[in-house]
């Protein structure tokens, strides 16, 4: 138990390729600590080569079929219940993911937003292909000013998001965000949380790591796992399973948009867009210790020691992490 009588939480985040899971699984290893997945990805089954599914057990892994939405608050209280059973059991929950939102919705708490609806969903997703995201992003700006300022214009699944908690509900996402202030359950209030990040000093390194393992998908057979998907009949373009990144660019293959070339290097540009905004998430983030790696996997506690490569001031990354973590207290 921690010293406020709390007990204690991990949490483990960082951009997509950075080696998140590798260290949580070494940490588990070490402590004992049970892992549940961050990933909105993660929780589908059939989605497994395009994700990098582990193979050592998680909590929220494969527990949809990937024609169900799954949304932030969701993830909320499927973690409140699990860190709730994990701690009883005398151990300590790891969470480790890169689904920014989701640690935030867990975290800090939210209100009850609308959960997803797919026929809402798809008549904006119909909307945006007659008229532009261009389009939908002014509609969201005339409801929601607050909402599509903080959204970029061509962060599509946000901006459907946003345009479509107004329509559900009557009420502005932005409104719903400052609700979360004074309502909802927050982690931070039950729990002796540290939060970590893996931060790659050298962003060519971790571009460099996205490009291998994204080949290394399509040796294990992504294309094949996606078909199979495309193939079923029943899933479409509005679920957030198919809107993921790299499944989003091949379904868009099979739809005849552009061949397998393009359709790869589109994959490829996604994810490390999708590095960049996890990073930016970090960035803001408060209470985070960072640990920054180099091309040989070596941490450092300062970046500008992981950019020149001091080894005078580097560690073996689970050291640097059972560190930071004050060991394992179990």
């Amino acid at each position: 138990m921690a010293a406020d009588n709390k007990p204690p939480l991990w949490c483990l985040a960082g951009p997509t390729a950075s080696g998140k899971t590798d260290l949580a699984i070494a940490l588990a290893e070490r402590c004992g600590c049970e892992l549940v997945s961050v990933d909105s990805v993660l929780v589908y089954r059939g989605l497994d080569i395009g994700s990098a599914k582990p193979d050592y057990p998680h909590h929220l892994i494969d527990i949809l079929d990937p024609s169900q939405p799954y949304s932030a608050a969701e993830f909320a209280r499927d973690a409140k219940t699990l860190c709730g059973e994990i701690t009883a059991r005398g151990k300590v929950p790891l969470l480790v993911g890169g689904t920014m939102l989701y640690y935030k919705a867990f975290l800090e708490g939210l209100a009850a937003m609308p959960s997803a609806d797919s026929r809402i969903r798809a008549a904006i997703e119909q909307f945006a292909a007659r008229e532009g995201w261009a389009a939908v992003h002014k509609e969201l700006a005339q409801v929601d000013p607050e909402a599509a300022a903080r959204i970029h214009p061509h962060h599509s699944q946000r901006i459907a998001r946003a345009l479509e908690v107004y329509r559900a509900s009557g009420v502005t996402q932005s409104e719903w965000r400052a609700r979360q202030q004074t309502e909802g359950w927050r982690a931070l209030d039950h729990y002796a949380v540290t939060q970590l990040a893996l931060w790659p000093a050298d962003r060519a390194i971790l571009h460099e790591r996205i490009a291998r393992r994204l080949d290394l998908m399509f040796e294990q057979g992504f294309e094949r796992e996606v078909r199979a998907l495309y193939e079923r009949g029943d899933l479409h373009t509005a679920l957030p399973a198919v809107r993921a990144v790299g499944y989003r660019q091949m379904w868009a293959c099979f739809e005849g948009v552009y061949d397998l070339a393009m359709a790869r290097q589109k994959a490829l540009a996604a994810t490390r867009q999708l590095a960049k905004r996890q990073l930016t998430w970090l960035r803001k983030w408060p209470d985070l210790q960072v640990m920054y790696t180099d091309a040989k996997g070596r941490a450092y506690v300062n970046e500008e020691a992981a950019m020149t490569e001091n080894i005078a001031f580097s560690y073996n990354i689970t050291d640097l992490a059972l560190k930071n973590l004050d060991a394992c207290p179990i």
